[in-house]
C-alpha cells in the first residue's frame, strides 16, 4: 500500500482529531489482513482503529474488497446510525458526514457487461462536507500528510491521478459518487 502526500487542510479539527490511523498502522494492516480503502475510510469517520474495524468487516479477508453490503453490515455491527443515498449520484452530491464509494470509469461501465463488474473498480473515501466551502475527503492514500484528509480539490487534483494511474490503468479518467452515506452524529 503506497501513500503520498498531499497539503490540503481539514478545517473541522474535530474531524481530524479523531482520526487514529497512521500510515504505519495502514501499512502493518494491509500486510497482516489486506486492509485498504473501505475498513481505512469507515475507521477514519467512525473515529476508530483499524483493529476495531477489523472484526466488523464480515467476510473482508477472504474478498478483499467493500461492496455496499457489507459497508452496511459493519456499520450495524459498529452501531452507527447512518442513512444513504445510491445510485449515479455525479461528483458533486456528497454526504455532509460519512462515506462516500466512488466509481472508477472505464469498459467495465459499457453496455452489456455485468454490473458486478463494475464493483472491483470502486473506491470508498470518508466525506465531511458539511462545510460545503471547505469539503474535505479522508483517502487511505493520503495519509503521507499525516492525517489522510486533504481538500477536495487536492484529492480531484493529486490523488484520483495517481489512484488511477497505479490501480486502474485502464480506467478513463472519469468517476461518479454511487453511494453517499450519511453517518449521525
Amino acid at each position: 500500500m503506497a501513500s503520498i502526500s498531499v497539503t490540503g487542510t481539514m478545517s473541522d479539527q474535530d474531524t481530524v482529531t479523531r482520526l487514529k490511523i497512521t500510515a504505519q498502522d495502514a501499512e502493518r494492516a494491509w500486510d497482516e489482513w489486506g486492509c485498504n480503502c473501505g475498513p481505512a475510510a469507515l475507521a477514519a469517520v467512525v473515529g476508530v482503529s483499524l483493529d476495531t474495524v477489523r472484526p466488523h468487516m464480515g467476510n473482508f479477508e477472504a474478498k478483499r474488497y467493500t461492496n455496499p453490503t457489507l459497508m452496511w453490515a459493519a456499520l450495524r455491527s459498529l452501531g452507527v446510525q447512518f442513512s444513504f443515498r445510491g445510485g449515479d449520484l455525479g461528483r458533486e452530491n456528497w454526504p455532509a458526514y460519512g462515506l462516500a464509494r466512488i466509481q472508477w470509469e472505464g469498459p467495465w461501465m459499457k453496455t452489456g457487461v455485468p454490473v458486478r463488474a463494475r464493483y472491483r473498480h470502486t473506491h470508498w473515501v470518508g466525506v465531511n462536507s458539511r462545510d460545503p466551502l471547505n469539503v474535505g475527503i479522508f483517502d487511505v492514500n493520503a495519509l503521507g500528510n499525516g492525517t489522510g484528509w486533504c481538500d477536495v480539490m487536492d484529492w480531484v487534483g493529486a490523488i484520483v491521478p495517481w489512484i488511477l494511474k497505479e490501480c486502474e490503468p485502464k480506467a478513463d479518467g472519469r468517476w461518479h459518487i454511487t453511494h453517499a452515506v450519511e453517518i449521525a452524529q
